[in-house]
């Protein structure tokens, strides 16, 4: 009995072990095969080396393309048994990182993802220039006849058409052509790739003149995106219809994104028939009308992107119906009033976005929309919340992000302190800037111990910061500049040692910097500017490894600077301090990376290092209103990105570097207030770039040099006052056609000024408005930018310029200030009349030289002129009367002349002092004591009657002239005209003339014998 047991446990054994053999060999064939796939086919890899030959490859992308085994090169997959190519995936670098961000949070989050990171811009960083190029692309991909996907997303194919060899690819399941700068029209052919599950051609530059009707021919089409591709789907003929036609019978399609399309009609009604339908995009296509009804039965809709249109009402129905919906997107249309109904009860909500509309109010049932995880209402006109913030807060427990950025509302909108109904609040990002919140930071701030991001700028909020805000470790960004907050700087933020961006700029703290910012050792930009913070700067630049933008300017801080790292710093602002010492001389090497550094307006000594000139990338150097002394180190090179250079107001000695003159990107210099001598540079003429030309106040000498528009065609302010240059003023200066700012005062400059003075063309009215109307759009754009320190504009150049009689210093407002200051030089000979036609000069000083003649009788055409002195010359004649017009001269100084006749009674000329007249012996009238004769009185209205009287008088002179001319010239030619042409005439009278010669001899002779007679005789004789 055993022994049959025994057997029967060897027999189970034995099957047991040869079952596991089998097993074995399965396993080990299976795996074999698994290994050791087989290689591609001859003629396939053949095919795809052609494709490369087509192909222009800068970046080596297809490096790995080389061997027997194409399955193995990058972007290639083969069939696993018969090692046919079914993929062929060249997705540049740039759209797979861009598809990767995209996936962060989930593929359909993309508003997240836009507000979270700028992936475009991270992603260009490392991949912008890797990608294939191609024009005529070979057709040897034909050889693929199992090829099932197909990817030449984000490469360049110059505007060329989409290759005609595609649409014979019947074997695609998958194509994407996006963002590949593909042009001209779209290939009728695509719809013979009737076996298309998912087709992109988004983002090219397609022809409008393209049919898409073969769309249509694709009846197993699920996603397609044809968003952005420059073209109007619209019917330019009988032959073509718009892209919504071409849809109306896909009704298999699950993902549809037409955005950035000018389609310009109303959305239709069969769009309700998509029932499968889960993303919809329609955003930026220029969509208007009522949306439909019919459009509430696509119920399975989870993502509807409508915004950025011109819908102006929502529909009467509640968006409630679509169960599935999501994501909602309404953002950018001209919806208006209270948040309507229509968006109340949506159960299954997570993203909602209303911005930029001009909604006024939120109504309290919004507070029921507890799915939320963003809620996007910015941008809008909201003045009043039935709901305020901390009940939303209180109720929306998974709201991720709020953005009520760009509205009006006040502190009443905050609400209570009460956030007791969320066990947790999931809340990461706050956006409140720019309204008009005037109370105090809620103490129930920490509490959100989940926020990372939280911007309150821009508003009126008052009180200190509140101390929880150090509860708060996952802070990465805290902007609570451009507010009325006092106090000190909390100890407590040293605890958010997550935070990479600190802002408090712009309020009235005081007290120091507190030592705990150094532990922040993640922080990336620190800005405590315009405050009134004390103290010595204590920032350790050694422990904040990572601080690449520092801006402590605007305050009262003292000390030395102290440089003992920062190799990440790119932009230094400690300007308008208190700050002592010298600049350390290694700073150029400690900080190598720097692009601004602004330590202008303290108390800095000593010289300025040579190794700034070896910082690559500075582009921004100001040094100004310090006391540096010593020689301008002739250091510096050509990086290709200098903006400024600023060494104005110091002690600095010797000339002017050579070395400048290889800036060639230099838009700025001042180099005004210094004791630079010598004459101009020659290299000067290189900087072609200038904006601003300020050498003043120095002990230049020479001659201007004769500088052409060729040389300086962008030049807008030339300022050489206060030096010694001598000579006369080049006429090539008039060919700087950009100028605005003229000043070559106080030099000893001779001759006359050029004649051709009228043609600076920027000091004209015409081209000044041109001006500001682009400064208003310079100024919008660097509103949109926000506030930053790395770009120097306009809005921050420093001039000084006497006007007036005081010297006035112009920043904000000096690309709008045009004025002409010739002053106190050796100038002789005339006003130049065409000096008139600069009508957009707002101060003209011509004071203290030596001209003569007469003030320019149309100087009433200078409509801008603020400011007129040509006091201490040598001006004789009458004040023009058409001097009235100008209603905007405010100063006007004419003492110190020879100037004669009435003085203007009109409009502004009752307000000048008597000294604007004084040392001009033959003026009279008011208000000098000297009265004039009534024939002298002139009024100086607004049809200058002086001048009429003076027309009247010349015109009777010419008309005395014009008769005395024409009677002689009458009587002349009356009898010399007549003897000369008529012979017998002639004969005639000169025989009349001797006959009575002859008479007159005769009896004049007689006369004489009887008179002598008479007088021997004693006796009268009658004759």
């Amino acid at each position: 009995m055993r022994i049959n047991t025994y057997q029967n446990v060897a027999a189970c054994a034995l099957v047991v072990v040869l079952v596991l053999a089998e097993l074995c060999i399965i396993y080990a064939n299976s795996s074999t095969t698994l290994i050791h796939s087989p290689p591609c086919l001859e003629r396939e890899r053949q095919a795809l080396v052609k494709f490369k030959a087509s192909l222009n490859d800068p970046s080596n992308l297809l490096s790995s393309w080389h061997g027997h085994d194409c399955c193995r090169w990058e972007g290639i997959r083969c069939e696993n048994v018969t090692g046919h190519v079914v993929m062929l995936d060249l997705t540049t670098p740039f759209e797979k990182c861009r598809r990767s961000f995209s996936k962060i949070v989930r593929p359909e989050d993309h508003l997240l993802v836009e507000y979270d990171l700028n992936d475009d811009y991270d992603c260009d960083l490392v991949y912008v220039n890797q990608y294939l190029e191609g024009v005529d692309v070979d057709s040897s991909l034909l050889e693929l006849k199992h090829l099932a996907h197909l990817d030449l997303s984000g490469n360049r194919f110059n505007s060329s058409p989409i290759p005609m060899f595609i649409g014979s690819m019947q074997s695609l399941r998958y194509l994407s052509l996006s963002h590949a700068v593909f042009g001209g029209i779209i290939p009728s052919n695509l719809g013979n790739l009737t076996n298309l599950h998912f087709l992109d051609l988004s983002r090219n530059n397609f022809l409008p003149e393209s049919n898409i009707n073969w769309i249509s021919q694709l009846p197993l089409l699920e996603q397609l995106d044809m968003s952005s591709l420059y073209i109007s789907f619209q019917d330019n003929n009988r032959a073509t219809v718009s892209i919504l036609d071409a849809l109306q019978n896909m009704t298999s399609l699950v993902h549809l994104n037409l955005g950035g399309n000018n389609i310009s009609s109303s959305i239709p009604s069969w769009f309700g028939n998509f029932k499968k339908l889960e993303y919809l995009d329609l955003s930026s296509c220029w969509l208007h009308g009522p949306i439909p009804n019919a459009f509430q039965n696509a119920t399975s809709i989870k993502l509807l992107d409508l915004s950025d249109n011109n819908f102006d009402s929502l529909p009467s129905w509640s968006f409630h119906k679509f169960e599935k919906l999501k994501h909602l997107f309404l953002s950018s249309n001209n919806f208006q009033g209270i948040i309507p109904n229509a968006l109340r009860n949506m159960t299954s909500i997570e993203i909602l976005d209303i911005s930029q509309n001009t909604f006024s109010s939120v109504p309290s049932w919004f507070v029921e929309l507890k799915t939320l995880v963003y809620l996007g209402l910015s941008n809008n006109n909201l003045t009043y919340m039935e709901c305020s913030i901390s009940s939303i807060l209180k109720n929306m427990c998974h709201l991720k992000m709020l953005n009520l950025a760009e509205n009006r509302l006040r502190k009443e909108s905050i609400g209570n302190n009460d956030l007791s109904n969320c066990i947790r609040h999931d809340l990461e990002v706050v956006y409140l800037s720019n309204n008009l919140f005037n109370g105090t930071i809620p103490q129930n701030i920490g509490q959100l111990v989940n926020l990372r991001d939280l911007d309150a700028s821009n508003n009126y909020l008052k009180g200190t910061i509140p101390q929880n805000i150090g509860q708060l470790v996952n802070l990465g960004d805290l902007d609570l500049s451009n507010n009325n907050l006092t106090g000190t700087i909390p100890m407590y933020l040293d605890q958010l040692v997550n935070i990479t961006s600190l802002d408090f700029s712009n309020n009235l703290l005081n007290g120091s910097i507190p030592e705990g910012l150094n532990q922040l050792v993640n922080l990336d930009r620190l800005d405590l500017s315009r405050n009134k913070l004390d103290g010595r700067i204590c920032i350790d630049f050694q422990k904040l490894v990572e601080l690449s933008h520092l801006d402590l300017s605007f305050n009262n801080l003292d000390g030395t600077i102290r440089m003992e790292g920062g190799w990440q710093m790119l932009d230094l602002d400690m300007s308008h301090n208190q700050i002592s010492g010298s600049i350390p001389e290694n700073i150029g090497y400690i900080m190598p990376n720097l692009e601004t550094l602004l330590l202008g307006n303290n108390h800095i000594n000593g010289s300025i290092p040579k190794s700034l000139c070896q910082v690559d990338d500075l582009s921004i150097l100001d040094l100004s209103k310090n006391t540096l002394s010593g020689k301008i180190p002739d250091c510096w090179k050509d990086n290709e990105v200098w903006e400024e250079i600023n060494l104005s107001s110091n002690k600095l000695s010797g000339i002017i570097p050579s070395s400048f003159g290889n800036l060639s990107s230099l838009e700025w210099l001042h180099l005004n207030n210094n004791s630079l001598h010598g004459e101009f540079l020659v290299s000067v003429r290189n900087l072609t770039q200038l904006l601003i030309l300020d050498l003043g106040e120095n002990q230049l000498s020479g001659t201007i040099p004769s500088w052409t528009a060729e040389t300086f065609s962008s030049l807008q302010i030339l300022r050489l006052r206060q030096n010694m240059l001598s000579g006369s003023i080049p006429s090539q200066i008039c060919q700087l056609s950009s100028l605005k700012i003229l000043d070559l005062s106080r030099n000893a400059l001779n001759g006359s000024i050029p004649w051709c003075i009228c043609n600076l063309r920027g000091m004209t009215l015409e081209r000044h408005n041109l001006s500001f109307t682009s400064l208003v759009a310079e100024g919008v754009a660097a509103a949109a930018k926000g506030s930053q320190i790395i770009h120097k504009d306009w809005q921050t150049e420093d001039v000084i310029e006497v006007v007036k009689g005081s010297e006035r210093d112009y920043i904000r407002i000096l690309k709008l200030v045009v004025m002409m200051d010739l002053s106190e030089n050796n100038l002789v000979g005339s006003i130049p009349k065409g000096i008139t036609l600069l009508d957009g000069l707002h101060s003209l000083n011509l004071s203290n030289n030596h001209l003569i003649g007469e003030l320019p009788i149309m100087i009433g055409n200078m409509k801008s002129l603020e400011c007129f002195d040509v006091s201490s010359n040598q001006l004789s004649g009458t004040i023009p009367s058409s001097m009235s017009a100008l209603t905007s001269l405010s100063q006007l100084n004419l003492s110190h002349n020879n100037l004669s006749g009435p003085i203007p009674t009109g409009n502004q000329f009752l307000t000048y002092d008597p000294s604007s007249y004084s040392d001009n012996p033959y003026l009279c009238g008011s208000p000098l004591p000297k009265k004039c004769g009534n024939s002298h009185q002139v009024q100086g209205n607004g049809e200058f009657e002086d001048d009429e009287d003076s027309k009247k008088d010349k015109l009777e002179k010419w008309l005395f002239y014009f008769v005395v001319v024409a009677g002689f010239a009458t009587g002349f030619w009356g009898v010399i005209g007549t003897l000369w042409f008529k012979k017998t005439w002639r004969h005639a009278y000169f025989r009349r003339a001797e006959d009575l010669a002859d008479w007159i001899y005769v009896t004049t002779a007689i006369r004489m014998s009887k008179l002598k007679k008479w007088m021997m005789n004693g006796n009268y004789v009658d004759v």
